[in-house]
């Protein structure tokens, strides 16, 4: 028998179909159709006719053109699902696990199983959006709120936010605050010398350009004289040290100052928390709620605040209103202070959370409940107890008396020794210093670990019984908690495993995420987030890392680290990479930072104006004030691109002020601005620096390199363009590409010196390398991909969005276009026509999606009355003809009213979303049918229900309810 013609190879059936066909959603048909209708021939000639050539990198260069000393490395070639998890399962089984008693704020935990399996690891928690739609978002909402009432009822405090992105910077955020509400006090902020080293470090880092001054102080004496607006403590301290500081929060408040208290949620289960002591806010981390090491993140951080405060809160608040029904659902609160709407006069420039975090360490409170967490607290600090004995019976001084789960232990000159012993035993503890060691108790630590430790410090065997039987507890009788916390029945109703997983799908069923429609967000970039790139999050090798760990105990997860910042500094064009800041924001931080840095080393101290179009993300405001920068804005056209003429008035006005211009690329409107060349030739002509917003990379990888047009400096959003989910709105991570000039400001470390060059401008983070155990998830979708699949793409995402522009243009017109009329990665639709006519506004549109079974795109940013819609590259031609046929019928919908048939006060349009409840009233009296209303001829086949009706969020702003009410409450009510 001869061979058939049409046999393939071996080589061509080896590995199958690749990875990047089933990333990229359209196949070849699809795609043919997608081309047909937006009328060009092929992405290549759409690239050509959208973007400027001008930016376009030449695709020989791709292959690896290295600049001298960085550390430039282009990708490998696409490697399959299975090659991708084998080298990183050698990757993570490459680190050494020692048991983690090094402490500083990192501890080692147990994260149930049905939590790990129903929410770290399900797509219905980590590839949903920031529930800026409330309506599709209750379940997570809910979750957020139960963080909240855990972290306000442990701490004693009154109003807690949706979750901060580490301790540090939340200890940052809390400095920051007190700064605005205590007046007449000076710049100086007093800082607890036994607070975490690597929170002062991060103190140190924000106080510099924010012009305060940081002092450590001795908490146990006398405050120092002269006026200070703010008191930092710790309780317990770095060293372990447990400390009533009523008198001397007491003390701050007659000096005119307000208290932060830096906590611990599990010791504040046994300890009188912040609260009660008198603290005005508490910061901490809820890492040791089930949340794993990481070797450094993502964790949740927290930030509450007396009731007085509650409207200086930064970041996200979940609060309680009522729906169009009376019913109570849940929103986000208070959202006139974030950065989209008051821009470089928000509270703070952070514009996310650690959702995905807090949910874990939320339902560990429900997991386990108040004595579940109080048996946990006990059990950690008991085995700390009995460590100090045992200890103290070998004839080794234990330096604290009062301590929770942490003993610091006096050892002259044998320090180096005994860590050294330690870790022959597989323990990691904190050497401090020649004569001194830290040892850190836990949920993991076991009686073994115990031996181990006093072998290891030469003490001999000893009975952890006997020494359990004949050892007091080390929390002294006068800071015992007394009080009850984590009443409410959610806190106690879920004890069987069965009742928790019902209600953890109880919960996402509630919510709108990726893995049940598309979520077209324009400049969100909601694209597929794959198993296989999902997976090693939770390889032990990854997970158990402690990130003050030696890099020696690391080199799996130090060559994830290593390959992609080689992999982004060649995708970007620039001379290196830091993967430090743990979220957007703080990208455009540690950028502002590293050129004001770069500014000041050339003795122009002068240049602090920041020069920010009116298009741009309000972030970027909030971000160059955050960097001690004054804000000045330049126009835009008509057309969306930055104003030239005006750019020029601007840079004659602020003269040699000028620090830099942070412009997004493409812009904000969707568009690749066609004469951005002369935008950055003309701030560099004056003096200035460019720093280019990647948060619209998605548009670029494969076809430009910022840091080859022009570029001084991008922040790059991993969780948008190279995949890590969004997580109901965290985690994310936001790290900076730098040219080479800049690259001795980057962020460094004190605990890890590698983590950045040692004339740095100090840390944005805690964790030296941000929230390192998500890398792996952006290292296997480049691995995936290679820089071929990479590119395609980014022309698919193009294709799509211009494919959706084509469809709807003749409902809705598509606000700004570049030459040619095409668009970049997303396009903006406008509906203020629609309402003049209609009265139907963007806020009825959205809603009524929900109905339709969409997620709503972006509303009113950057532009009021606009949805921008940005499809990605991951949803197939079907999806995405889907949605446009939802909007078209919309559109009709709206012309019914505009016609008269349908009252411009009753129709479904402005009394969208529908619930089941609401369609099965015994009397229906509205113009439209039942049907109409909850089963729209363009909706999904699978109808998707909505939990509450429309939110009142004014309602819930006026009466303001951020945690779940006390059992007392519940039982008045």
């Amino acid at each position: 028998m001869s061979p058939s013609s049409d046999r393939l190879s071996l080589a061509a059936l080896e590995h199958g179909r690749p990875f990047s066909e089933r990333h990229i959603g359209p196949d070849a048909g699809e795609l043919a159709r997608m081309l047909e209708t937006i009328g060009v021939g092929s992405l290549e000639e759409l690239a050509d006719a959208a973007m400027p050539t001008s930016i376009r990198s030449d695709p020989a260069d791709w292959e690896g053109e290295r600049t001298p000393g960085s550390v430039d490395s282009a990708p490998p070639p696409a490697a399959t699902e299975a090659e991708v998890l084998d080298e990183l399962r050698a990757l993570a089984g490459s680190n050494t696990m020692l048991v983690p008693m090094l402490g500083l704020g990192y501890h080692g935990t147990i994260t149930p199983p049905v939590i790990r399996r129903n929410v770290l690891e399900d797509p219905a928690w980590y590839t949903a959006y920031t529930p800026y739609q409330p309506e599709i978002s209750q379940g997570r909402l809910e979750a957020l709120l139960n963080f909240q009432t855990v972290v306000c009822d442990l701490t004693g405090l009154d109003v807690a936010g949706a979750s901060m992105l580490d301790e540090s910077t939340a200890a940052v955020e809390a400095m920051m605050l007190l700064r605005r509400v205590v007046k007449n006090r000076g710049d100086r902020f007093l800082v607890d010398a036994d607070t975490l080293p690597q929170t002062v470090a991060v103190l140190r880092t924000r106080a510099d350009s924010l012009g305060i001054a940081i002092e450590l102080v001795d908490a146990t004496s006398e405050l120092p004289e002269g006026d200070f607006f703010g008191l930092l403590l710790a309780a317990p301290g770095a060293s372990g040290a447990l400390r009533d500081h009523t008198d001397v929060i007491a003390a701050a408040h007659e000096r005119g100052a307000q208290v932060v208290v830096a906590c611990d949620l599990l010791a504040a289960t046994l300890v009188t928390p912040p609260g009660e002591q008198g603290a005005d806010v508490a910061v901490g981390s809820s890492q040791r709620f089930g949340v794993p090491l990481g070797f450094g993140g993502p964790h949740a951080g927290f930030l509450a605040v007396r009731q007085q405060l509650a409207r200086q809160l930064p970041g996200r608040l979940v609060g309680t209103s009522i729906d169009a029904d009376g019913q109570p659902a849940h929103r986000l609160a208070l959202q006139t202070r974030e950065q989209h709407i008051r821009r470089d006069k928000a509270t703070s420039n952070i514009c996310t959370a650690q959702v995905l975090l807090a949910v874990i360490a939320s339902m560990y409170a429900v997991h386990h409940g108040p004595s579940g967490l109080a048996g946990i607290a006990r059990r950690t600090h008991r085995m700390t107890a009995v460590l100090a004995a045992g200890l103290v019976k070998g004839g080794v001084e234990v330096v604290h008396r009062d301590f929770f789960d942490t003993v610091l232990a006096r050892v002259p000159g044998r320090a180096a020794e005994v860590t050294g012993a330690c870790r022959a035993e597989g323990l990691l503890v904190r050497e401090i210093d020649a004569d001194h060691v830290g040892v850190s108790c836990s949920e993991v630590t076991t009686r073994e670990h115990l031996a181990a430790t006093w072998r290891a410090f030469g003490v001999g065997e000893l009975e952890v019984a006997d020494l359990d039987a004949a050892t007091k507890d080390a929390v002294p009788a006068a800071l015992v908690r007394t009080s009850r916390y984590l009443t409410n029945p959610v806190f106690h109703r879920h004890r069987s495993e069965t009742a928790l997983l019902r209600y953890l799908r109880t919960l996402s069923d509630k919510d709108v995420a990726l893995d049940r429609s598309m979520i077209p967000l324009g400049s969100c970039t909601m694209k597929l987030n794959a198993t296989a790139e999902m997976e090693p999050i939770t390889y032990p090798g990854f997970g158990n890392l402690h990130p003050f760990a030696p890099e020696s105990d690391a080199p799996g997860m130090m060559k994830v680290i290593r390959d992609l910042e080689a992999w982004l500094v060649h995708l970007t064009g620039y001379h290196a990479v830091s993967l430090q800041p743990n979220a957007g924001s703080q990208g455009e931080l540690a950028g502002l930072l590293a050129i004001r840095a770069y500014h000041h080393s050339r003795g122009d101290t002068h240049r602090d104006v920041c020069v920010i179009p009116a298009s741009a993300h309000g972030t970027n405001a909030a971000s160059a004030i955050s960097a001690g920068m004054r804000v000045k804005v330049v126009r835009t056209t008509e057309r969306g691109d930055v104003d030239v003429e005006d750019l020029h008035r601007v840079i004659g006005e602020v003269g040699d002020a000028l620090s830099a211009i942070m412009i997004t690329y493409p812009s904000t409107h969707g568009v690749y601005e066609p004469h951005v060349r002369k935008v950055l030739a003309a701030v560099h002509d004056a003096g200035g620096q460019v720093y280019v917003d990647g948060a619209n990379l998605n548009a670029l990888v494969g076809l430009a390199r910022p840091g080859r047009f022009g570029a001084d400096v991008s922040h790059l959003n991993l969780h948008k363009t190279f995949c890590i989910p969004h997580g109901g709105g965290g985690p994310g991570v936001g790290p900076i590409g730098v040219a080479e000039h800049l690259a001795p400001f980057l962020p460094n470390h004190p605990a890890q010196p590698s983590a950045g060059p040692e004339t740095g401008v100090g840390p944005v983070a805690g964790a030296p390398w941000g929230s390192a155990s998500i890398l792996p998830i952006s290292w296997a979708y480049v691995r995936l991909m290679g820089v071929d699949g990479l590119r395609r793409a980014t022309l698919t995402a193009v294709a799509a969005a211009n494919y959706v522009a084509a469809r709807l243009r003749d409902s809705f017109p598509v606000l700004y276009t570049g030459p040619g009329g095409f668009v970049a990665h997303e396009c903006i639709l406008d509906l203020r026509p629609l309402t003049k006519s209609s009265g139907v506004t963007v806020d009825d549109v959205a809603k009524r999606l929900a109905d339709y079974g969409f997620h709503a795109p972006t509303m009113s940013f950057p532009v009021a009355g606009t949805l921008m819609v940005e499809p990605t590259e991951s949803e197939d031609l079907a999806e995405i003809d889907r949605f446009c046929e939802a909007m078209i019928a919309i559109r009709a919908e709206a012309a019914r009213v505009e016609s008269g048939e349908w009252p411009a006060d009753d129709n479904p349009l402005v009394h969208a979303p529908f619930t089941a409840r609401s369609v099965l009233v015994g009397e229906w009296t509205h113009p439209f049918t039942r049907e109409e209303a909850a089963f729209p001829a363009a909706g999904r086949a699978e109808k998707i229900w909505v939990p509450v009706r429309r939110i009142d969020s004014a309602h819930g702003d006026r009466n303001l309810v951020c945690s779940c009410p006390p059992l007392e409450e519940l039982a008045e009510a």
